[in-house]
């Protein structure tokens, strides 16, 4: 049975038309004679909405009940036994109610699909997984319904539904998604102009990414390899020579040029798997590359040019930033060079020869270390200066052999000494080899004369072949230790890295592998103090670095007091005590030394993220008390000033029923508007620490009646049951009956229609225990927190209600006077908030 297709239409914000034209896009395909049924829309009060389902089929949808309450969800059975060529399915990323098959709507979509169903859906930007946090710094709101990318990336259309920010405002202004009395509270939050902008292009980006994957598996499978310039990409090749920092920069300002454009930047390794480019300098220049927004990537490749332009073509590249020649001109007369090379094979791709300080200097590598030990290389010169006299007498006293053969055991005794010594004492027994065949064994003999034509020939020939046996044996050894070296440097960086990957802090982490893979006394980073940075006369001075962080006994606290010092940048410098290095061993040390510079930022960004939380959480506090001031508090005004403007109207005379009834209500609003003033003010000191606490013995038979008269008529029904002999608690009087307010109040809030709630008490252990019980629909274990988060309400849906402060004013004053307040689950559903209070008798001493 073939899949279903699955078409979305992807939004900024809510109200944008994602429903609308999903359901014109339904009735068209009816018009053509598609079987469409409609299995769930969600037109939230909205008329044009509705209107647009017209004739469509719609399946009913599925009844459930949860924690007291009904609900309904998209009935999956049914739509799977009405088997419509498509349905409609609207939010994608809505989450089931407890008791549905399954707890996300995408999973019903996906069964739909699976069964050969095709599906049309919606879906918003901040609800996209891999965006949702990024919504949330943008907004303030942190959605808690998400879908993962890859369902919706997996879409065969992906259709995004666009709006002007200041079109979406009209629409939101004129009541076209909102009901009236949220209008207000919405534009001045979620859909200020900033946050609807930054919402839109994260939606454009988000697509334009969905389309570049399409076009790539578009040409992958036409196979076409021609460069497409459907988006700028710059690829900036990499050697890990000094001059990769200029390239960086000057690829990056390209980039810069054209908008939304990607910047990569490229190393081709060797790919016999041994070192080659400087570790270093390759880890400083990902640093960069990343820091500047690009990303970085690393290729194999015996051909240089040929591998650079694979992978540039491979990502669609437009242009490519290549270094000109570090060869000097006289290497250049014998080989083009990568960077004409790359020239004159790249097509339609633009190549960016930029020139540099280190361009035509040569390559001014490090010395080529000796393929052999040096005891090796003495043993293979006393072997040469020894075996070949030993070997001549030999030969001098067995029966008459050839002038062939004699030169064939002496290729055999230079090829041991190459074995044993490598080049150099090679090279010596090929002469000495070639002088003793011709004084021994040459006619005529006792002189370096020679007589035939065929001898010198032969003696050329063992001299030749006994030098190339000796390169090819010295390069053999060479290639070896370098890959044991390499092999080694791997394994360490691989060591290092897991070390770090797995502990908290990755730079202490790296910092203490660095000192015991190299035995070491102690490692210590060390910075260059602000007022020094970019004077070198005073980076020697002493009290100018200043250890940022060390491992080991007795770390340096200056360059100069360490054996072996590793320049990171211009500002860090990490200083490795207990011996010095080899210089080998230095190149491992400078990758891990950049990489201790990356950890250390890494740190520093935490740490500014950790300061910025709480200014983060203030400013979000104090968005939503603006929201709060600009609907809550205005609502009891209104209701006040209209129920007193109407009594102090001349034009209408009011009976006294009338009349008892507007002051009633004007008494009512003033009293919550009281209320919700002083919770802003408790939460505002609570949160200033400036709370005065005067704790003293409360009965709570006392204060549990004063707090139900405060609440009204509306606490009328409300059971208690607290024991004659419960103990006083040890509470201030008016913040005890502000808690009690808010949390009974809640409970009113929540409890079903002839089920109050009660109110019970206890004592454990010094602790009277206080429990507010009510039968509503309750709060899922893994959202109980959250209600005590300020401005918070269940599900976020109620803007009539309050600000949310209740719960979590309550809890903070309870735990000023040395108490808690803990959600527990009332037996047969509802939800159950236990106020725990030390007792008065067992108040600690001060």
């Amino acid at each position: 049975m073939p899949r279903g297709e699955l078409r979305i239409y992807l939004g900024a914000a809510p109200g944008v038309g994602k429903t609308y034209a999903m359901l014109e896009e339904a009735r068209r395909r009816a018009g053509r004679g598609t079987d469409v049924v409609v299995g769930l829309v969600e037109t939230h009060g909205r008329p044009q909405t509705a209107e647009m389902i017209g004739d469509l089929t719609v399946l009913p949808r599925r009844p459930l009940r949860y924690r007291g309450t009904d609900f309904t969800e998209l009935d999956l059975d049914a739509v799977l036994a009405r088997r419509p060529d498509l349905v409609v399915v609207d939010e994608l990323a809505h989450t089931n109610v407890p008791g549905s098959r399954h707890e996300k709507r995408w999973q019903d979509v996906q069964e739909l699909l699976d069964a050969g169903i095709s599906v049309l859906s919606t879906v918003n930007v901040q609800h996209l997984e891999s965006l949702n946090d990024v919504v949330a710094r943008i907004t303030g709101t942190t959605q808690r319904e998400t879908v993962p990318d890859a369902v919706v990336r997996a879409a065969e259309q992906v259709e995004l539904v666009d709006m002007t920010p200041e079109a979406l405002r009209r629409r939101m202004a004129h009541g076209n998604i909102y009901r009236p009395d949220r209008i207000d509270a919405a534009l001045g939050n979620y859909f200020r102009v900033g946050n609807l902008t930054a919402l839109r292009e994260l939606a454009l980006l988000w697509l334009a990414d969905k389309v570049d994957d399409q076009l790539d598996r578009y040409r992958a499978q036409q196979g076409i390899s021609a460069t497409w310039e459907a988006r700028e990409r710059v690829v900036v090749a990499l050697t890990g020579g000094p001059e990769g920092e200029t390239l960086i920069r000057r690829a990056a300002r390209i980039a810069d040029r054209s908008k939304g454009a990607d910047l990569l930047a490229v190393h081709v390794a060797r790919n016999d798997g041994l070192a080659g480019a400087d570790p270093a300098q390759l880890a400083r220049q990902r640093v960069l590359v990343e820091s500047l927004g690009g990303s970085y990537h690393q290729v194999l490749g015996a051909d240089v040019p040929a591998a650079l332009l694979d992978f540039a073509r491979g990502v669609n590249a437009t242009q490519l930033v290549l270094g000109a020649s570090r060869r000097g001109r006289f290497a250049q007369l014998f080989a083009r060079g990568v960077g004409v090379t790359t020239t004159a094979r790249s097509g339609a791709i633009d190549v960016h020869l930029v020139t540099h300080p280190e361009a035509g200097r040569g390559r001014r590598g490090a010395a080529m270390p000796a393929a052999l030990s040096r005891r090796r290389r003495l043993l293979g010169f006393a072997l040469a200066g020894l075996g070949l006299p030993l070997l001549t007498l030999l030969l001098s006293v067995l029966p008459d052999l050839t002038l062939t053969n004699d030169i064939l055991i002496f290729l055999a005794g230079v090829v041991g000494v190459a074995l044993v010594g490598g080049l150099w004492p090679a090279l010596v027994a090929a002469l000495g080899g070639s002088l003793l065949l011709n004084w021994f064994f040459t006619p005529p003999y006792r002189t370096l004369t020679i007589a035939e034509a065929d001898n010198l020939l032969a003696l050329g020939v063992f001299v030749a072949v006994a030098v190339a046996v000796s390169g090819v044996v010295d390069v053999a050894a060479r290639r070896t230790r370098e890959a044991a070296r390499a092999a080694a440097d791997a394994q360490t960086l691989a060591t290092v890295a897991g070390s770090v990957l797995r502990g908290e802090r990755p730079l202490p982490a790296l910092l203490d592998r660095l000192r015991e893979t190299f035995a070491l006394r102690a490692v210590s980073v060390l910075e260059l103090a602000p007022d020094a940075y970019g004077r070198p006369g005073r980076a020697h001075e002493e009290g100018v670095w200043r250890r940022v962080a060390s491992v080991g006994v007795d770390p340096a606290g200056s360059p100069g007091a360490g054996e072996t010092t590793v320049p990171v940048d211009e500002r860090l410098t990490v200083v490795l005590s207990g011996r010095r290095l080899e210089a080998a061993d230095r190149r491992i040390v400078e990758a891990f030394a950049a990489q201790a510079a990356v950890a250390l930022r890494q740190e520093r960004l935490a740490e500014e993220a950790a300061t910025a939380r709480p200014l983060a959480e203030a400013d979000r506090l104090r968005t939503a008390l603006l929201a709060a001031v600009s609907h809550d508090l205005r609502t009891p005004l209104a209701s006040a000033k209209a129920a007193v403007s109407s009594l102090r109207s001349p034009d209408v005379e009011f009976d006294p029923e009338d009349r008892a009834e507007l002051l009633a209500t004007a008494d009512e609003s003033l009293d919550r508007l009281g209320r919700l003033v002083a919770n802003l003010l408790d939460m505002s000191r609570l949160q200033a620490g400036a709370l005065g606490v005067t704790r003293t013995a409360v009965g709570l038979e006392d204060a549990v009646p004063l707090a139900l008269d405060e609440l009204g008529p509306a606490a009328a029904g409300v059971r208690t049951d607290i024991p004659a002999d419960l103990p006083a608690v040890d509470a201030d009087p008016g913040l005890l009956e502000r808690v009690l307010v808010n949390v009974v109040a809640n409970a009113l809030r929540h409890s079903p229609a002839g089920r109050p709630p009660t109110i019970t008490a206890s004592a454990h252990a010094g602790r009277v225990e206080l429990r507010v019980i009510d039968t509503g629909p309750g709060i899922p274990e893994d959202r109980w927190e959250h209600v005590f988060l300020p401005f918070q309400r269940l599900g976020d849906r109620d803007n009539q209600t309050g600000v949310g402060l209740g719960l979590a004013l309550s809890r903070g004053l309870a735990e000023a006077m040395g108490g808690s307040i803990t959600p527990e689950t009332t037996p047969g559903g509802g939800l159950t908030m236990v106020l725990r209070l030390p007792a008065a008798d067992e108040r600690p001493v001060r």
